[in-house]
């Protein structure tokens, strides 16, 4: 059975950094694009950090370009989102999210995506 499993969110004031973590069972992340998505209240879900099918490949949104880093130990089964200098508006509940087959121009969208987490709440105050 397929299970994503996020962890490490929390309440922080602005500035400070949280990482989150994602564990993954049932499957190897080899191969697999692994990325996090979050979700503020009353937004959308929004793309945030992506590793396409490997480590090495690495995108990010431009809000959060220079401050997170996505990266994951296929061996743990495990992708980590390392988050600085958090701001108010990074507040959501982030989500992490797998897919095998997925092709690059589909890596922001959240639909295209098998495999999602039950999210952690992140809330950052000013």
């Amino acid at each position: 059975q397929v299970q994503l499993v996020e962890s490490g969110g929390g309440t922080v004031q602005a500035g400070v950094s949280l990482r989150l973590s994602c564990v993954a069972s049932g499957f190897n992340l080899n191969g697999y694009t692994m990325s996090w998505f979050r979700q503020a209240p009353g937004k959308e879900r929004e793309f945030v950090a992506g590793t396409f099918r490997s480590a090495s490949n690495t995108y990010y949104a431009d809000s959060v370009k220079g401050r997170f880093t996505i990266s994951r130990e296929n061996a743990k089964r495990t992708v980590y989102l390392q988050m600085n200098g958090l701001k108010p508006e990074d507040t959501a509940v982030y989500y992490c999210a797998a897919d095998r087959g997925l092709i690059l121009s589909s890596l922001y969208t959240g639909a295209q995506y098998d495999y999602w987490g039950q999210g952690t709440q992140v809330t950052v105050s000013s």
